[in-house]
């Protein structure tokens, strides 16, 4: 029965991740929702203001970055003819290139013997992962919803597990978890809106096109630990090059300067103010929890070294300085 409960498991080891990332944004965005609750909102009405709340941030962006990337898409449409005939112009840099290394020549050859049905294959691939992370995306919000709408009532019925002798201190310190985490949440939005001010500052500094939606694009991705600011970095040096490439470089620079200051620096005192743990056990947990479940581990990783200090608190160290 264990070997199959394991087996079990790791079956649904991705749906089970789904369902903590939904708890955890939940219990995340409860602070928030019992707040709009004591100015005399009903719990429903408090739920459906956040999320709306998400959905204009959400429309704000997307409006924001939408020009950007159908004005790149424009211009890469425009400019595959002039690249088309430079390659055959034996005078251009393309031309040059295509007399030297027979680039259209093998890209033929390679399609011919196969690789068309690797493309075929990638393409397919592309579009299974897109429905993924399509699908992915709607259990999460569906779920969140659910547990947001239903946390008071899913509380109460955990409780009742507990001894009744026992369950007043069960739930103080299980608030007491919730609130920090809603704090930890706090402290995220905050490091990543520094993250998002940065961007945009350094753009318009340096001239990179688009700085408004390269901020937002930034402090949204930063709120994903270990790998968000590294590809908000990367992306953001990415449109640098089309400025130039030296200040493309100044730019991956400047980035990996940010991040580490972000990492040892802003990010630890962060937490440190929001949920009182050490900025070494911040660290830690964070690498500790990408290594273990990935972006979702590293997001969770904090709240549950708050948690954990707090058990520790309540029900471990009291015994161990009593005996």
């Amino acid at each position: 029965m264990a070997w199959l409960l394991v087996q079990t498991v790791l079956k649904l080891s991705e749906l089970l991740t789904l369902l903590l990332l939904s708890v955890f944004i939940a219990v995340s965005l409860e602070p928030v929702v019992a707040w709009l609750g004591r100015l005399g909102l009903r719990r429903g009405w408090s739920v459906a203001a956040v999320v709306a709340a998400f959905a204009g941030l959400l429309a704000g962006f997307l409006a924001l970055i939408i020009p950007p990337v159908t004005d790149a898409v424009n211009a890469l449409s425009d400019g595959i003819p002039r690249w088309r005939q430079q390659l055959h112009d034996h005078h251009s840099a393309l031309g040059r290139l295509e007399d030297h290394y027979h680039v259209l020549e093998k890209a033929q050859s390679a399609l011919g013997s196969g690789g068309a049905s690797q493309v075929a294959g990638g393409v397919l691939g592309a579009g299974q992962l897109v429905i993924s992370l399509v699908t992915s995306a709607v259990i999460v919000v569906t779920v969140t919803l659910y547990v947001m709408a239903g946390l008071p009532t899913i509380k109460q019925f955990c409780f009742r597990f507990v001894p009744g002798s026992r369950r007043p201190r069960v739930e103080a310190i299980t608030e007491e978890i919730l609130s920090r985490v809603g704090r930890y949440m706090l402290g995220n939005i905050v490091t990543s809106a520094i993250a998002g001010l940065a961007t945009f500052i350094w753009c318009e500094v340096v001239g990179v096109p688009y700085a408004a939606a390269l901020g937002f694009f930034v402090a949204l991705m930063d709120m994903v630990p270990v790998v968000g600011s590294t590809i908000g970095g990367v992306v953001v040096s990415l449109v640098a090059l089309i400025v130039s490439f030296p200040v493309a470089l100044i730019t991956a620079a400047f980035y990996i300067g940010f991040r580490v200051a972000e990492d040892y620096l802003i990010m630890p005192r962060a937490m440190k103010f929001a949920v009182d743990v050490h900025p070494v056990v911040t660290v830690v947990a964070v690498l500790a929890g990408g290594s273990l479940l990935g972006v979702i581990g590293g997001l969770v990783a904090i709240p549950a070294a708050v948690a954990l200090g707090i058990v520790l608190d309540e029900y471990v160290f009291p015994r161990t300085d009593a005996s």
